[in-house]
């Protein structure tokens, strides 16, 4: 919250802002607080002078104000991608959703796609199984709604039909695919809705395993989203094979291949000449801690950069480096150690090209995209697989308590019966402990 800025309170509550005077006979000593009465709930924010224009202070305040309080609804999603199986459940508070668990499993699709562009039979049942274990914790918490997808190497895969069935076959899980175009949408409106309107207009930067989504806009929702085969796993496949270091050929058709990819929607947005630009992805995380910015544990509304200069100094030192050895550096985790030197050169060269010379790093991304337009549209409409339910489940994927209210231990299961959304489709992972998991 910005200082001096005044809490969202429940009507009739007689709690003065922060900075007021004393009332009148107040007691020297006295100090004006802005503590929420115990029977506080807060009120959905649905004028744009909330945290839609300020960003960050009021999403901060929000979960400040929400501890205690009771949530709206409990919502889930399953992010399958490039390097793992992300499951993230959040408490919607005040019409924001709050992270109160996060689980991975480690898949690694990118690394195992064959040459001709399919996925192996044994790494489309791990996948598979990390699913069903998602599933099975989405479950013990009881969500209301479950949102399940694949990114772009599933979606790219030769093979994307027999991948989705075995899924499907052995999860009991149905994961939707997502153009890439709109899963740069939908992380645009949770960049978006993080720094807020005041942020002016805004370009978006994601690196994932198999795409890059770039997006610009001057409201919520992106003038325009593109997605490009410029993912980090797909370059190391294709230029920088194997776990040793980089040779200096495949760096140079590296950059050669992203600079013409890149050409033509990097002078778009550089003739847009965006006030902000926000970066997203594990991938840019990792490589802003390289660069010195602060790490996770410091917590998501620690404010972290990226500078263009400060990343061209990490290209050369990670391309001196082997798998195991980057591994080591700050930042750079095991999962993603073989991906980093791409990852690297694909955002400094969307810098370079945009004339970008700073990112802000945004800890939501794809997936609590997902979530903010169910809240503000529902998923009827737009979501184009079915939304697993906790009344349509009977072996407790997602059965439990009312939809609202206090949770209290389990319910009864109801029966099993997946509920088919129509229509077609145009995706803080950080662990806060907001909530604990059900007894079973």
């Amino acid at each position: 919250m910005h200082r001096g800025a005044e809490p969202v309170l429940h009507a009739g509550s007689r709690t003065p802002r922060r900075g007021a005077a004393p009332t009148a006979g107040a007691p020297r000593n006295h100090r004006a607080r802005n503590r929420l009465p115990r029977n506080h709930r807060l009120r959905h924010l649905t004028r744009p002078s909330g945290s839609e224009r300020s960003g960050l202070a009021d999403t901060r305040a929000l979960k400040q104000a929400g501890r205690g309080t009771r949530t709206d609804m409990r919502l889930a999603v399953l992010d399958a991608g490039s390097n793992s199986v992300h499951l993230l459940i959040s408490e919607v508070v005040g019409g924001v959703p709050l992270p109160a668990h996060s689980l991975k499993g480690p898949v690694h699709l990118a690394d195992q796609v064959a040459v001709d562009g399919t996925v192996p039979p044994k790494a489309a049942r791990r996948l598979a199984e990390a699913v069903a274990q998602a599933r099975e914790q989405a479950g013990r918490w009881r969500c209301d709604r479950l949102f399940a997808y694949a990114t772009a190497v599933v979606r790219d895969a030769a093979n994307r039909d027999e991948v989705l069935e075995t899924v499907r076959a052995e999860s009991g899980m149905r994961l939707a695919v997502l153009p890439g175009e709109v899963e740069a949408e939908l992380t645009f409106r949770a960049a978006r809705r993080w720094v807020g309107l005041q942020a002016g207009p805004m370009a978006l930067l994601d690196i994932g395993g198999g795409s890059l989504e770039v997006a610009f806009g001057r409201g919520a929702l992106p003038d325009f989203a593109f997605s490009l085969p410029l993912g980090a796993g797909r370059l190391t496949r294709e230029f920088l094979p194997g776990k040793g270091r980089p040779g200096r050929e495949g760096l140079r058709e590296l950059r050669r291949y992203v600079r013409a990819t890149l050409k033509d929607v990097a002078a778009r947005v550089r003739w847009e000449e965006p006030h902000t630009v926000v970066a997203t992805s594990r991938m840019f995380q990792q490589l802003a801690r390289l660069c010195g910015a602060a790490p996770g544990r410091d917590g998501p509304f620690v404010t972290r950069r990226l500078a263009r200069t400060d990343l061209r100094e990490a290209v050369q030192r990670l391309s001196r480096l082997t798998a195991a050895e980057r591994a080591e550096l700050p930042g750079i985790s095991a999962a993603r150690c073989r991906q980093a030197p791409a990852g690297a050169v694909v955002a400094h060269q969307a810098m370079k090209s945009m004339g970008i010379d700073q990112v802000t790093i945004c800890p939501w991304a794809l997936r609590e995209g997902v979530l903010l337009r169910h809240l503000e549209q529902g998923a009827q409409d737009w979501w184009p697989s079915p939304v697993l339910r906790k009344e349509d489940a009977r072996s407790g994927p997602l059965s439990g308590g009312p939809a609202t209210g206090p949770r209290s231990g389990p319910s009864p299961s109801p029966p099993t019966n997946s509920s088919t959304s129509s229509g077609t489709s145009p995706s803080v992972p950080s662990r806060l402990p907001l909530g604990r998991a059900p007894a079973d």
